[in-house]
């Protein structure tokens, strides 16, 4: 899975245009979704600043050798910290899920838990009956299977 640092650019830098171009629905969408105690303020504000960061960041460096943090486009495996089980799930736009496969959109529940959050982080994941912990064990990119640009959901 070894794909281009340009093409990384490019699937991060077209997320932000995403984001910009649609943020009326995606704010529509994360607060019809988003429990009221659980909204962040500028919720898409600091996402794009923490792409932004990631891409300076690779650019000095000149690679994207690894993802220290949950994004839109990125493969998390997370163990649940009770039964030592591992699950992963692909973070992705609302049109784009597909939960049995396991591509869930960044608005789900668990999807908005574990965005942004660090290779190792322990995450109380609020469910119905209480809190599921589960620890970010394992982050990758995985772009390439989903495209920014599409803003329907196929059939």
């Amino acid at each position: 899975m070894n794909h281009s640092i340009q093409q990384r650019k490019d699937y991060f830098n077209q997320q932000l245009v995403y984001i910009d171009e649609n943020i009326k629905e995606l704010t529509d969408l994360y607060v019809s979704s988003t429990p009221v105690l659980d909204r962040i303020k500028h919720f898409f504000t600091l996402y794009s600043l923490e792409v932004e960061d990631l891409l300076k960041n690779n650019q000095r460096k000149g690679t994207f050798p690894y993802f220290p943090k949950v994004y839109i486009g990125t493969k998390v495996t997370v163990l649940y910290d009770e039964d030592n089980e591992t699950e992963d799930y692909v973070i992705c736009f609302p049109e784009q899920s597909d939960p049995d496969k396991g591509f869930i959109s960044f608005l789900s529940p668990v999807g908005r838990q574990v965005l942004l959050k660090n290779l190792g982080d322990k995450v109380a994941l609020k469910i119905p009956t209480g809190d599921l912990w589960v620890t970010i064990k394992e982050i990758s990119f995985v772009g390439h299977l989903l495209d920014v640009t599409t803003n329907t959901k196929e059939a």
